[in-house]
């Protein structure tokens, strides 16, 4: 099981903690929720889970539980820039349809 980034991607969660002063990583899982089912839940990890996958890639930590890795094995994680917007782009293999507003998924 897998889950990488982009070097845009570890760049930015790098200066996110940095900025932060503190954290060992971020997890990233899914959750209820939307018109599809499921959304993408990311925070920064202070103390990891027992459970938890790890992740590395540049430096940089990904926590995943077991039960959210079901759904985003094989993600990449981009950070992208278009325009005066930014922000994280989720690069899931697993997708088979997502709702109009682009926020939930189904897999």
């Amino acid at each position: 099981m897998a889950l990488t980034m982009t070097s845009a991607a570890a760049r930015q969660v790098r200066k996110s903690i940095e900025k932060r002063g503190k954290g060992q990583g971020i997890r990233i899982g899914v959750k209820t929720s939307g018109c599809s089912g499921l959304s993408y839940v990311m925070e920064f990890v202070d103390q990891p889970q027992p459970d938890d996958i790890v992740c590395a890639q540049d430096d940089v930590k990904i926590f995943v539980d077991p039960k959210s890795m079901l759904y985003l094995d094989g993600t990449e994680l981009d950070f992208t820039r278009e325009g005066l917007n930014e922000g994280f782009r989720f690069n899931n293999p697993n997708v088979k349809d997502t709702c109009g507003c682009g926020e939930s998924f189904t897999v």
